[in-house]
């Protein structure tokens, strides 16, 4: 109510309950708050912010909990190609995403 629905603390709280949602396995429920998240920062931050590459990872961790391997491995490319050259190789953020990514390649989601 304070920032209005066009800031990125009210993305950031989106991504949040969205993982609170998944971590609960209420799937149907996280979607839509991860992909408004995602439209705000994205609208808001530019398409290579940090915060774009780190909601992209987030749905893809969603898809891999339903069984969308290959839409969440999309994910986990566009999220590497963004985290990797703005934060750098040996953040946690890229660090991360990389490791899903490979757990994915190997068969593990």
């Amino acid at each position: 109510r304070l920032l209005g629905d066009e800031h990125p603390d009210v993305a950031t709280s989106l991504n949040n309950l969205a993982n609170l949602y998944r971590d609960q396995g209420l799937y149907d429920k996280a979607e839509p708050y991860l992909s408004e998240a995602l439209r705000l920062f994205r609208r808001l931050l530019g398409e290579d912010h940090p915060n774009v590459g780190r909601v992209t990872e987030n749905l893809g961790i969603l898809y891999v909990a339903q069984g969308h391997t290959e839409a969440a491995r999309s994910l986990y490319q566009q999220a590497l190609a963004i985290l990797e050259p703005k934060l750098g190789a040996e953040h946690p953020w890229t660090v991360r995403c990389r490791e899903n990514l490979a757990k994915l390649d190997e068969g593990e989601g």
